[in-house]
């Protein structure tokens, strides 16, 4: 991963934007998750924090995305893998397609489903305004 960036990563600004108290602990695994481009678990972020910080203990990076995600800065997955992912909150809203081979997560956003989901909540009644779709697969073999 490499050293981390001397400037405020995104997530260190919503983070002191809510008041938290800004460690260097904290900067190096807000700056590892702001860098992320993937949905890590704490073990992953664990593994890439403390490669720019050894003195960074596992508890600590435990604490900190939960209090991310407390926050509403950090939105928590399960993608039925048994592991809680974590990406950040600011991100242009999308959909998720799960490869349940080899367990990669690949974001996407269709307008078709976007808008058959508001008619949907239309025709029952409701107006929509949030929602999550994950999507399960496994690749097509190909003859």
């Amino acid at each position: 991963m490499g050293k981390a960036h001397s400037e405020e990563s995104h997530l260190e600004a919503l983070c002191t934007q809510k008041g938290l108290r800004m460690t260097g602990q904290r900067r190096v695994i807000a700056q590892v998750l702001s860098q992320s481009e993937d949905h890590p678990d704490v073990e992953e972020v664990y593994r890439r924090t403390s490669a720019v910080d050894p003195n960074i203990s596992l508890s600590t990076v435990y604490r900190t995305v939960r209090l991310f995600e407390e926050e509403g800065i950090l939105e928590r997955h399960e993608f039925r893998d048994g592991r809680a992912r974590y990406e950040r909150v600011d991100k242009q809203h999308h959909d998720h397609l799960i490869d349940m081979k080899s367990g990669k997560v690949i974001e996407f956003r269709n307008e078709k489903i976007e808008e058959l989901q508001k008619e949907i909540a239309r025709e029952l009644g409701f107006k929509l305004i949030d929602h999550r779709l994950e999507l399960y697969g496994v690749p097509i073999k190909k003859k």
